[in-house]
């Protein structure tokens, strides 16, 4: 897959294209759904699929600090999984305080047609864009019919009654219902991040606990949760390390705080630093966090965690 960080990068003969315009936080099942639709229109056409996505997300730049916690707030992420959906190219239009003051027309004329050179264009029905996103799929229909290119509009993807969008998926991991998220996304939801400065991080990790740097996405209700833990630790494969994660303020000690820490199961040491990306993937809620009396009934849960966490991964058919 093709990445442009601007639309005036594209070579001048980079031809028509068949296309569409999103967020694409998660990436879910509707997006995929949609965009296998660009992929193979393009292909009938002989036209080039294009996914067109902004950076930062809108609402992270008109309304700073009220804008949603994103499933998936890295744009590395999002490009990572946009290149497993078949699609030529990504363009990534930045999302600046001029931008956002581009009328609807003039923004289907600058990208879409002058530098996109679009002959279809595929949106959910929710699409909105233009100045103060004042116009919607209707809009984008009669622009389509000025202009000369075919509109597709899809209605949400339904799964087990619940229609498919991101910001339901982001409502369903806050509330912690990881089962029902995960049939949306159409796979467990994880975090990528860095360890936090504390125990076990310097040359080595050397005690089986990771906790997460301040991570700024979407994170898991309050909780204690049976996990997977990537390390990319420099070495030629990435290590993985079953584990149980708690989320959450840690009220058992004075100095409660908000934390991911990560307890990995059949530990062993290796190269470890505060720059090694981590990947949690969460597959399953335990129990709610709660304060116990002392450290030693905390430590003594946290056994019973570990036991409830492996008769979880033997029934997923791991060891």
């Amino acid at each position: 897959m093709q990445i442009f960080h601007d639309p005036a990068q594209l070579p001048t003969d980079y031809g028509s294209t068949v296309l569409s315009v999103g967020n694409y936080d998660g990436l879910h099942i509707g997006h995929r759904f949609l965009l296998a639709r660009v992929v193979e229109r393009a292909g009938a056409l002989r036209a080039l699929s294009v996914a067109v996505t902004f950076e930062p997300h809108p609402s992270h730049l008109l309304r700073p600090g009220a804008g949603p916690r994103l499933i998936t707030p890295s744009l590395r992420e999002r490009l990572d999984l946009l290149t497993t959906t078949g699609i030529d190219a990504t363009v990534v239009l930045p999302f600046t305080a001029e931008f956002s003051q581009q009328s609807a027309e003039g923004f289907v004329q600058s990208v879409l047609l002058e530098r996109l050179r679009a002959v279809e264009v595929h949106e959910g029905d929710n699409f909105r864009f233009g100045f103060r996103a004042q116009a919607g799929v209707h809009e984008l229909t009669a622009l389509g019919t000025q202009f000369g290119f075919a509109v597709h509009i899809y209605q949400p993807l339904r799964v087990h009654g619940m229609d498919v969008s991101s910001s339901r998926i982001r409502q369903l991991i806050s509330a912690g219902d990881l089962r029902r998220a995960r049939w949306l996304l159409g796979r467990p939801f994880s975090i990528l991040s860095t360890p936090a400065r504390g125990r076990g991080i310097g040359s080595r990790l050397t005690v089986p606990t990771i906790n997460f740097a301040e991570y700024d996405g979407v994170t898991p209700a309050a909780g204690v949760y049976v996990s997977r833990m990537q390390l990319a630790a420099g070495l030629a494969d990435e290590v993985c390390f079953d584990s149980v994660t708690n989320v959450g303020t840690r009220p058992t000690f004075a100095d409660a705080s908000f934390a991911i820490e990560t307890h990995l199961l059949d530990f062993r040491p290796m190269p470890l630093n505060e720059a090694t990306p981590l990947r949690l993937t969460f597959l399953a809620r335990l129990r709610d966090e709660q304060q116990w009396p002392s450290p030693e009934a905390l430590r003594e849960q946290i056994g019973r965690d570990v036991l409830a966490a492996r008769r979880y991964l033997r029934r997923l058919g791991r060891p």
